[in-house]
């Protein structure tokens, strides 16, 4: 059989339906984003070649290129890192799924989120997740009155 044709999607931007159902969402307050990543055994930076090191270095390697780009501009607009962790198979799920790195990043409103996605200043080292990433999910969570 011709895997070519069989390859399963993958998502590394949102959908514009999926932005502006996400922008249109009801949310007060505070959110924390649910990442989950699968990196590239070689980042690929094709896509942005004036970010790329002298050297091929791994996707986890350009990921944390992005994380120390990012970082201080997701904490400059009042959002953090709550944790970052290194994943593999499910205990519970699809068997033979697995995720490289999970993340929980807080962020203070959705239109601080929104405001961070699209300044100049993030969209700059965007490329080191690009280049880093074969797929990924990520998942807005609210939390639940007490």
């Amino acid at each position: 059989m011709n895997t070519a044709c069989h390859l399963e999607p993958t998502y590394l931007e949102p959908t514009w339906d999926a932005g502006r159902a996400f922008a249109q969402r009801e949310i007060a307050g505070e959110m924390v984003m649910l990442n989950l990543l699968r990196f590239r055994a070689i980042a690929d930076y094709s896509q942005s070649p004036e970010l790329a090191p002298p050297q091929p270095i791994s996707g986890a390697e350009a990921y944390d290129r992005y994380v120390a780009h990012t970082l201080p501009l997701l904490r400059k607009s009042g959002g953090d890192l709550l944790f970052m962790g290194e994943g593999g198979a499910f205990l519970i799920g699809p068997e033979g799924e697995r995720w490289d790195r999970a993340m929980l990043i807080r962020q203070k409103s959705r239109g601080a989120f929104l405001a961070f996605a699209v300044a100049e200043a993030y969209l700059a080292g965007i490329g080191h997740r690009t280049a880093a990433l074969s797929d990924s999910r990520l998942l807005p969570l609210i939390e639940l009155p007490r």
